[in-house]
């Protein structure tokens, strides 16, 4: 059974276990009056009763990769544009159009080994396409979650549900795996920004 933090806490992946070299992020949510459970990373149905416009929520998955603690290229974000990093150690899953199905909607698989020794950590971040024109935000959406799970063996290792009120917020900074003393660790973040565009949640990394 994995570890459940709470927000601000941080736990070892790789200390201890020499075997964990390649993991996944999942990341799942339920859009408020609707009980079928969809993705974190999907498209969904908000409905009048919901709020909103009544269109679709987008939510766009992206890693940003930082060399001590800053976004140096704009190569260095991996997002539904660009679904591999250019050294191959972060894939995308690709974007969710429908948000259909229980469980993760959008995966992100990351090979800790291949991760190039400048990047010291990686950043989980969600935003809303088109939020402001569409008056969409992340108080739309309940039981949302990040998890991270063994490549491997599919062994949930941890999970961080994310409880606080994102009411009016349009972008997510959910959690980031770093380096500290040769070892990967996971910090639960969830924290939230009126950040419109993917451009923006960068810019504050530069």
């Amino acid at each position: 059974m994995g570890i459940n933090l709470q927000k601000g806490q941080r736990v070892d992946l790789t200390k201890g276990n020499a075997n964990l070299t390649s993991i996944k992020v999942g990341l799942g949510w339920d859009p408020i009056g609707q009980e079928k459970s969809g993705g974190f990373f999907g498209k969904i149905f908000s409905g009048g009763s919901a709020g909103g416009s009544g269109r679709d929520i987008d939510c766009d998955a992206s890693v940003l990769m930082l060399q001590n603690d800053k976004v140096i290229a704009g190569d260095d974000v991996v997002y539904f544009g660009k679904l591999t990093s250019n050294c191959g150690s972060i894939r995308h899953s690709g974007d969710n159009l429908t948000g259909d199905g229980d469980g993760d909607d959008e995966v992100i698989t990351v090979d800790l080994n291949s991760v190039p020794t400048q990047y010291n950590k990686l950043v989980f971040v969600v935003n809303i396409y088109d939020a402001a024109a569409r008056n969409q935000h992340f108080g739309l959406i309940k039981n949302a979650y990040i998890r991270v799970f063994d490549d491997r063996s599919g062994n949930e290792l941890i999970r961080y549900n994310l409880t606080d009120n994102y009411s009016n917020l349009t972008t997510l900074i959910c959690g980031e795996i770093y380096r500290h003393n040769n070892e990967w660790k996971f910090a639960a973040v969830g924290s939230g920004t009126n950040d419109i565009k993917l451009g923006d949640v960068v810019r504050r990394y530069q």
